[in-house]
């Protein structure tokens, strides 16, 4: 009897399979085993404090504020926000590892709101930043659907849910 097998199948499977060995082997190397991995040694005399796994201390996001009042079309919006969480992860990158670790753990998880207008945006930009959030505020150089300058959108964060939220939770989703 014979069998076939669609070709694309086994490559579905390769790719799972090394997808999995690749995310052990990186959680082994940069120390995000589970707790209950450590050494019999370790539990049974409690002399070294137990390292912390990242994401346990809660959850992360990151918030792209765009302002509805330009009339962006959907690509020039994924164009802006692209921007915004770039710049934002090469903030966080160099200004604070730890939470980018703790953001990257968690999954990732990037938010779009909306803002009616330039001076929501500056009014959440300032209140983010007396939080000590990461902001990053993109103006747009004009080659396209609106004038070169234009504040477009806001990245927020990577950072703690509960002070995002502080600033952007009474916004509705884009």
């Amino acid at each position: 009897m014979e069998y076939l097998v669609h070709p694309g199948t086994l490559s579905l499977a390769a790719g799972v399979a090394c997808g999995m060995c690749l995310g052990w082997g990186l959680r082994g190397h940069l120390g995000m085993l589970p707790q209950n991995s450590t050494s019999e040694t370790n539990r049974d005399t409690k002399t070294e404090p137990e390292a912390s796994i990242p994401g346990e201390s809660g959850e992360y996001k990151m918030i792209l504020v765009v302002r509805t009042d330009l009339k962006m079309g959907k690509g020039k919006v994924a164009a802006q926000c692209s921007h915004a969480a770039v710049s934002a992860y090469k903030q966080i990158q160099r200004k604070n590892p730890q939470v980018l670790r703790e953001w990257e753990y968690c999954g990732q998880p990037k938010v779009v709101v909306k803002a009616p207008d330039e001076e929501t945006l500056i009014e959440l930009l300032t209140h983010a930043k007396v939080l000590g959030l990461t902001v990053s505020l993109i103006q747009d150089a004009g080659r396209t659907q609106i004038e070169p300058g234009s504040r477009t959108v806001l990245g927020i964060g990577p950072g703690p849910v509960e002070l995002i939220d502080e600033v952007t939770g009474h916004l509705k989703l884009y």
